[in-house]
């Protein structure tokens, strides 16, 4: 799976939440003005990375993402934790807590999780 520059994040985003859109559609949500040619270019891109599909109407077409959010944060978030942490999510949890990025409520209810999957 191709990382996605930031842009083409974005219209990811927009495109999960709205599960299929038309560019017009993906342009009203995302987080600033663009040109329709731009978003429209971008969209072919990530059709090309294999990331979205189309159905034809016409001349217009209508977008739906081919990846999920959830494989897309899988995959990269994994490889974030590699390159940063060497594979250690404990690594990565420590380095949020130290941060302050993440209080110990939130550390105990990611106990709580962990302990009802077990």
């Amino acid at each position: 799976m191709e990382r996605l520059t930031n842009k083409e994040e974005e219209i990811m985003q927009a495109l999960w939440q709205l599960e299929k859109a038309f560019v017009k559609e993906l342009m009203r949500l995302l987080p600033e003005e663009q040109h329709y040619n731009t978003i429209s270019t971008i969209v072919r891109n990530l059709e090309d990375k294999g990331y979205v599909a189309h159905k034809a109407f016409g001349k217009t077409h209508q977008y739906y993402p081919t990846v999920s959010k959830e494989a897309y944060m899988e995959t990269f978030m994994g490889m974030a934790t590699k390159k940063f942490f060497g594979s250690s999510y404990k690594s990565m949890v420590s380095f949020f807590a130290k941060e302050e990025k993440i209080s110990a409520e939130e550390l105990r209810e990611i106990l709580q999780l962990i302990e009802k999957d077990n």
